[in-house]
């Protein structure tokens, strides 16, 4: 798209009104990765994949009542991992953030998680799993810079062949508008095309982002021609993924977005929305350049969310770091 270049951290925080915080355990190879609004936002979410995991996730639908939300919760850890979010609430509910009800404030945290548990981690972590104190270490470390590869929900990710990871990008638009994208990739299927090096999103890489290799010249006259070895253990997938933008959105605009960056993962990921895959993205509009977008504008914003996304998957790919027991090697072992 013309006019539009990566913004000052090439982080989803480079929509105002975000902070991300992430935590790890590194011998149970998992970590939770959470979203902060410093006011509350307009939400909306939209599920393609065939196996999701989710809390809170009806209460975003366009026609139900509650209009914003706090945070949002990435997690790994299987369903195990939704206890992240009461970590996240615990947090909020400290600092007195939350949807007034009666005199009691109680934090709205929608979450999802991914499936990690087959990737050399301990999880022999007796009756209680680490993920509600990992939700609440995360607030605890939430800023507007924030680490992705492995790191956070991204920490015991993986794709086909590869070591997955937690990736994040960002896009200001011509018209002013800015849109980030930020992304647990734990997909069944592949980043790259075939074995080699090149990714699939290559062609919405701006600058030398993840490698700057482009596309394999020749390129294959089909995709029967491209070989991609699935993820072996069949049940360990499922990308999750937020994209926001600082415009002011309603409820049903901010579900209309999450719909066109689910086009993102088809473009990076390959194949996507599997019935193995938990494939989800939740959309957020923060609102803090005070506009709502004209018909036009709206347009590009769904456009620029689905190659955002794009860049987001193969940016944390390729910013994935080794670590003892992995089932792959990292991206950066191709070359």
């Amino acid at each position: 798209m013309a006019g539009v270049k990566p913004g000052a951290r090439n982080l989803i925080t480079d929509v105002a009104g975000l902070r991300v915080g992430n935590a790890s355990d590194e011998k149970v190879k998992s970590g939770t990765t959470v979203i902060l609004c410093d006011t509350p936002a307009t939400a909306a979410v939209q599920v393609l994949g065939g196996a999701p995991g989710t809390r809170e996730t009806d209460l975003l639908e366009p026609h139900n009542t509650v209009e914003s939300i706090n945070a949002l919760v990435l997690s790994g850890g299987s369903a195990f991992g939704l206890d992240a979010a009461s970590g996240v609430q615990a947090a909020l509910r400290e600092k007195g953030v939350g949807f007034e009800v009666g005199g009691h404030r109680i934090p709205i945290v929608p979450a999802a998680i991914l499936f990690d548990m087959m990737n050399g981690g301990d999880k022999d972590w007796g009756r209680f799993p680490p993920y509600r104190e990992l939700g609440y270490a995360a607030v605890q470390s939430a800023s507007p810079a924030f680490e992705i590869g492995t790191a956070g929900a991204g920490t015991g990710a993986t794709v086909a062949g590869l070591k997955g990871g937690l990736g994040s990008a960002s896009s200001m638009l011509a018209s002013g508008a800015t849109i980030g994208a930020l992304v647990a990739v734990n997909a069944l299927g592949s980043v790259t095309l075939g074995q080699g090096k090149h990714f699939w999103a290559a062609p919405f890489e701006i600058g030398a982002e993840f490698g700057g290799h482009g596309l394999p010249h020749p390129l294959p006259a089909n995709t029967s021609e491209i070989k991609t070895k699935f993820s072996e253990a069949t049940g360990s997938n499922t990308t999750i993924g937020v994209i926001a933008t600082d415009l002011v959105l309603t409820k049903a605009q901010a579900k209309r977005l999450a719909i066109a960056a689910h086009d993102g993962f088809a473009r990076a990921i390959w194949p996507s929305h599997t019935p193995f895959d938990g494939d989800l993205i939740f959309a957020l509009a923060t609102g803090t350049s005070g506009r709502m977008p004209e018909v036009g504008e709206f347009i590009d914003l769904c456009a620029a969310a689905a190659s955002t996304m794009s860049r987001a998957i193969a940016r944390g790919i390729y910013a994935a770091t080794p670590a003892a027991n992995d089932p792959y090697p990292v991206w950066k072992s191709l070359i």
